[in-house]
């Protein structure tokens, strides 16, 4: 359970913030547009590459990696490859973490790693085996880390981190908003490649969109006209099922179900549309809310935690193939609206404001997610 009367007291709800997390969240726009100009002003604004990476391997630290894997991969299409390099090791920590590149790994791939402290010893290990193997290297880190120095020391492109000036950290490995310093970089990365369109212009449009959604969803606003306080609140006692169409719409959705669950602890599904329908379909039919088989009369029904009943969330985006979706009872939007109705789950869709292409989209569906799961946070906290 949630206090809902928390989501419409601002002043309540930034002393119930003492992380930082509404203002980590607020600042996106403003982490965008600070590392655009810092990697401008590095050596990445004079790259001029020849030709385009085989494939694009991700590697890094922190929950921001498996969302930049997912928006290169969302923008990159179907032109290059976009693969993650998952860590492995006896321990969740930095420290105690090694990555490896795949056997194929060679001349012709590039390998990008992102690490706001650049610490972590596998990482420099790994800027050594990508050295070895002859693949392209460019790391985002902080200036002077180990992973920066590796980096410079292979003749690699290392760009800085660059956060928002003045902007506190936030008091939790998985707050939102920050990671966009880290993302950034690595979108204007793939625009000089070729790989997609998100040059500087296209960044700051994305800012401009990061900035609007703060102002729709910041605590000032009601729940009754605020999407992210009424996500929040609806999806307290559901398990949602965010379901996605379109590529950046599912990097959105990926990123969506790791905050509520990382942030907020709150559990939450992915699933692309059509597949979707098969694979929730048992959950939709009562999967988590299901009751014994032979239900006791005489159990004790006041201290019985209510069950979560799914809530599909459907995120759409630009399909990757630029075709239209098919409109009316044919799309697998309206399909999923009839399937969700038939079976009583509830059902709601995240909305953006106006065509900003899969960049643009991606964006807006992210913070929306972003400050739902920080509206979350702080009403269970209260709950």
């Amino acid at each position: 359970m949630i206090d809902e009367t928390l989501l419409d007291d601002p002043d309540a709800l930034v002393r119930a913030d003492p992380h930082g997390l509404l203002r980590a969240v607020a600042s996106a726009g403003a982490h965008v547009r600070t590392a655009v100009r810092g990697a401008e002003e590095s050596a990445l604004g004079r790259l001029t590459p020849e030709g385009r990476p085989g494939t694009v391997l991700v590697a890094g630290t922190g929950p921001e990696v498996p969302l930049a894997a997912d928006l290169l991969a969302a923008l990159a299409g179907d032109g290059t490859r976009v693969t993650r390099l998952v860590p492995t090791g006896a321990l969740a920590a930095p420290g105690a973490l090694t990555w490896s590149l795949p056997r194929w790994a060679g001349p012709l791939d590039l390998l990008v790693i992102a690490s706001a402290e650049g610490t972590a010893p596998g990482l420099a290990l790994l800027v050594e085996s990508a050295y070895r193997r002859g693949c392209a290297l460019v790391s985002v880190a902080s200036a002077g880390s180990p992973l920066a120095e590796a980096t410079a020391h292979r003749r690699s492109l290392a760009v800085p981190f660059s956060p928002a000036p003045y902007a506190e950290p936030a008091g939790h490995p998985a707050a939102p908003g920050p990671a966009w310093a880290l993302i950034t970089p690595l979108l204007l990365l793939g625009d000089r490649l070729g790989l997609f369109d998100a040059d500087s212009a296209a960044l700051h449009a994305m800012a401009d969109r990061l900035d609007a959604v703060a102002e729709r969803c910041g605590p000032a606003v009601s729940t009754h006209g605020n999407v992210a306080k009424s996500l929040a609140a609806e999806c307290a006692a559901a398990l949602p099922l965010l379901w996605s169409e379109g590529p950046a719409a599912r990097a959105a959705a990926r990123h969506g179900a790791a905050t509520l669950t990382g942030l907020a602890g709150h559990p939450a599904l992915t699933a692309e549309l059509p597949e979707a329908f098969t694979a929730h379909g048992a959950l939709l039919g009562g999967g988590p809310g299901r009751g014994p088989a032979t239900d006791d009369f005489f159990r004790d029904r006041v201290e019985e935690p209510a069950p979560l009943h799914p809530r599909v969330v459907l995120l759409r985006s630009p399909l990757a193939d630029g075709d239209e979706r098919p409109a009316g009872p044919d799309g697998a939007a309206a399909a999923a609206r009839e399937l969700a109705f038939a079976q009583g789950a509830t059902f709601s869709e995240l909305e953006t404001a106006g065509d900003g292409g899969p960049l643009g989209t991606a964006a807006e569906l992210i913070a929306q997610l972003d400050f739902a799961a920080v509206y979350l946070t702080l009403a269970a906290a209260r709950g």
